[in-house]
């Protein structure tokens, strides 16, 4: 595919899912045709069951990889490796692994993928905007609280619209082929300075508890995750949110040729939408 191609068709798996669906829509907008891959969607598709993956690769020009649970968990690497390899078996030779910055557990998987023979590229992202308008962490903050185990660390949010057109430049210009492109928001916030401006723009007070690694653990024990998934993720938190990944890049702007959206503008938007309305 080169970057004037517009009428290839994008296998998106997670495309129910935080990032799968901004980056179909991107995809849409950008001319492509969707093959939106989920679990439960009309287009089946399981990481881990292999028997999902040749209807949902056949036909399709390109591939969009959101690992679940995590780019980083047990057997990832071996996942994405032998979908790689039946993805080229049957013409799909186009792929892009959505991957975690700084996440030391997720080498592997992006090694596999490099290994492949496909023509790949990894676009690396931290802690998304829409962490704190869906999924887990939505009713910590409309409820009021927000517990989470990231002290006071600054992490360079980045929100999953702009990853989502980083990806459809990287599936549409194959000058980004073997490339891995590394991308954040347009400033550092703590989690806390997070909270405040969502707090400034909801027009009520929604307080930051840290808590400890293990304790967090113990709150997502309750919500019925498995003792190994907890564990790996205590693991991934405690690697991510030391402070190395503190520092913004320019990476968004090198492949749109724009500045990223900002948080407090993201803020502004869902607040107006009622999305953290009690």
């Amino acid at each position: 595919m080169t970057e004037n191609t517009r009428n290839g068709t994008v296998l998106v798996t997670g495309a129910s899912g935080k990032t799968g669906r901004q980056v179909a829509e991107a995809a849409k907008a950008a001319g492509f045709g969707v093959r939106a891959a989920s679990r439960g969607g009309d287009v089946r598709f399981d990481w881990y069951d292999p028997s999902t993956w040749d209807e949902a690769l056949r036909g399709a020009d390109a591939a969009y990889l959101a690992y679940a649970p995590d780019v980083g968990a047990p057997g990832a690497a071996g996942n994405v490796a032998a979908f790689a390899r039946r993805a080229q078996d049957l013409g799909v030779r186009r792929l892009v692994l959505l991957s975690a910055r700084g996440e030391r557990q997720a080498e592997p998987t992006e090694r596999a993928l490099r290994e492949s023979g496909a023509a790949w590229t990894v676009v690396q992202a931290d802690w998304f905007f829409q962490n704190f308008s869906e999924g887990l962490l939505l009713d910590g903050v409309r409820g009021g609280e927000f517990v989470f185990p990231a002290g006071e660390v600054p992490v360079p949010f980045v929100d999953a619209r702009d990853l989502a057109e980083v990806v459809v430049k990287a599936l549409s210009d194959s000058s980004y082929a073997g490339r891995t492109l590394e991308i954040t928001g347009p400033r550092l916030l703590s989690f806390r300075e997070a909270m405040a401006e969502i707090s400034t723009a909801a027009g009520r007070e929604i307080r930051y508890v840290p808590v400890p690694t293990k304790e967090y653990g113990q709150i997502l024990a309750g919500f019925g995750l498995p003792a190994e998934e907890v564990a790996f993720m205590e693991e991934v938190f405690d690697g991510l949110l030391d402070g190395h990944n503190a520092r913004t890049t320019d990476g968004v702007r090198q492949v749109l040729g724009r500045a990223p959206r900002d948080f407090a503008d993201f803020a502004r938007e869902h607040a107006a939408d009622g999305v953290w309305k009690v």
